[in-house]
């Protein structure tokens, strides 16, 4: 097929990340790589996707065109991986440009995004994939945007291996941090000092056993030119080291070109006056007709249907996501106070298992779904009153966009992107879209609910929080103004052309 160019005064970008949604997504990352792209191409962007191409990636679904057959990404001592790049069908303009990398053995034979043994080789391959596509494509990004550790190598390659190449020595790299826990196949908090990499030696080859103790986010903070996580207090909250997961003093060195960007929802695909997935649409105006899905909601989750607050989660089930928290105080709430609960989400058996007990305790007034979902999420959002997120830490989390902008409530505590995001309500002004708390306890956590309760049970109140998450605006729009803000200053500091000055001004412009 023939490639697709652009006009050449356009911001041209390449978004790269393991997983995008709606072709392989399993979590947040996976929307922002395809919903932020989406905005950049709305504000003008000529902005596109590398990713690879898993087995479970249905091409009668999404048909596509074979672009680059029989590139070879080289494998250390003469040997080579044969990929092929193929391009998705493309009938609507208002949405990005899709490259998927094709492997039978790294990516079509498996069905799932992570998980295996040897990911380290699988994410790798993608970036010298990337690399050697460029290297022969028509199309050159000005900038890449690396979303986490899978894609960390590419600003270290740029930088070193490639920093001569005519093509490539442009193109300006800006490395986004999603979680800064997960950086690699191995315990970041226990590496022996034999196998401690500090991001100066040579990237190893692709089947180089020291490839899996190399670290794909240290290498990705310290070789791009610009460095953004995706929420402010996120970005400062790293600087520490209760949040820097032993890389704080590496972020702190580079800490002048880190920069915070608090991620954003869709809000075509997050609509309720339109989404086809609820009973009963709505908005802002009318949200008094979430009655009429909160007893849909009951109904699919076999609850008994009154009018009492239901309390919600829709997370991964994680220690990350404060669960233990939950755990312990769940039994005192459903004892004391007239509510009902329903869980959905996937992840670690242990909490698995107490949630399925906590259903059995309580037939009627507890429901769960205890696996990854992407459809029942809209159904909790427009019926549920109170959507609990008692992280330990928080990057970003959309989680609570999504609930506020179907009129869920967010009990959560005051860390990250929640802070960033959450106003706590206030009795005396009457101002605020939901109930934050501060030290990591469960009584803490809550005080925070019964509070919330409280204010459920006088309904004039309620609806003005309800009305005020509603009309919170986190659409992608102002956000893609700030990633494009950001790539612009990537493209200066790489020519050379930014300094100290520059990077204080773009504080001030987007912070």
């Amino acid at each position: 097929m023939k490639p697709i160019l652009s006009k050449v005064n356009k911001l041209k970008v390449l978004y790269t990340s393991a997983e995008v949604y709606p072709f392989a997504g399993i979590g947040g990352l996976g929307q922002v790589a395809y919903f932020l792209t989406k905005a950049l191409v709305k504000e003008g962007v000529d902005a596109r996707i590398f990713l690879p191409k898993y087995g479970r990636i249905d091409e009668k679904k999404y048909p596509l065109e074979m672009l680059y057959e029989g590139i070879e990404v080289s494998a250390g001592e003469d040997k080579k991986i044969i990929c092929n790049i193929k391009q998705l069908a493309r009938d609507n303009l208002d949405s990005p440009v899709v490259y998927f990398i094709e492997n039978m053995e790294f990516y079509e034979k498996r069905s799932n995004v992570y998980g295996y043994n040897d990911d380290h080789i699988r994410f790798l391959l993608l970036s010298l994939g990337l690399i050697e596509f460029l290297k022969i494509s028509e199309w050159t990004p000005d900038v890449i945007n690396c979303a986490d550790w899978h894609t960390g190598h590419i600003p270290n390659l740029l930088k070193t291996k490639y920093v001569d190449n005519p093509k490539l020595k442009k193109i300006a790299t800006v490395f986004s941090i999603h979680n800064l826990m997960h950086q690699g196949l191995f315990d970041h908090k226990k590496v022996p000092d034999l196998d401690f990499d500090n991001g100066k030696s040579d990237i190893a080859e692709l089947f180089d056993p020291t490839l899996q103790k190399q670290n794909f986010m240290r290498r990705g903070i310290m070789f791009s030119d610009i460095l953004t996580t995706v929420s402010e207090k996120y970005s400062k909250e790293i600087l520490t080291p209760d949040y820097g997961e032993c890389l704080d003093h590496l972020l702190r060195e580079v800490r002048t070109k880190l920069i915070g960007i608090l991620n954003g929802i869709d809000y075509t695909y997050m609509n309720p006056e339109t989404d086809t997935n609820i009973l009963v649409n709505y908005n802002s105006k009318t949200s008094t007709k979430r009655q009429q899905n909160k007893v849909d909601l009951q109904k699919e989750f076999d609850l008994e249907v009154k009018d009492v607050p239901i309390l919600a989660m829709v997370t991964r089930l994680d220690a990350q996501k404060g669960l233990d928290l939950v755990s312990q105080i769940i039994d005192s709430l459903l004892i004391e106070y007239d509510v009902q609960m329903v869980i959905i989400g996937g992840g670690d058996s242990q909490f698995i298992g107490f949630f399925s007990e906590l259903e059995n305790r309580y037939k009627k007034r507890v429901g769960t779904h205890l696996m990854p979902d992407f459809l029942l999420p809209k159904k909790v959002f427009s019926g549920a009153d109170i959507i609990l997120i008692p992280s330990k830490f928080e990057p970003c989390g959309i989680t609570q966009m999504e609930a506020m902008r179907y009129g869920c409530v967010p009990v959560a505590r005051n860390t990250g992107g929640l802070a960033d995001s959450i106003t706590d309500f206030d009795a005396k002004t009457g101002e605020g879209n939901g109930f934050l708390f501060d030290n990591y306890n469960s009584y803490a956590l809550f005080g925070a609910i019964v509070r919330a309760i409280e204010n459920y049970n006088k309904p004039d109140v309620w609806r003005k929080i309800v009305e005020s998450g509603m009309n919170t605006d986190f659409s992608w729009e102002n956000s893609a103004k700030k990633y494009i803000s950001v790539y612009k200053r990537a493209m200066g500091l790489r020519k050379g052309m930014g300094g100290q000055d520059d990077i204080n001004e773009l504080f001030y412009q987007i912070g």
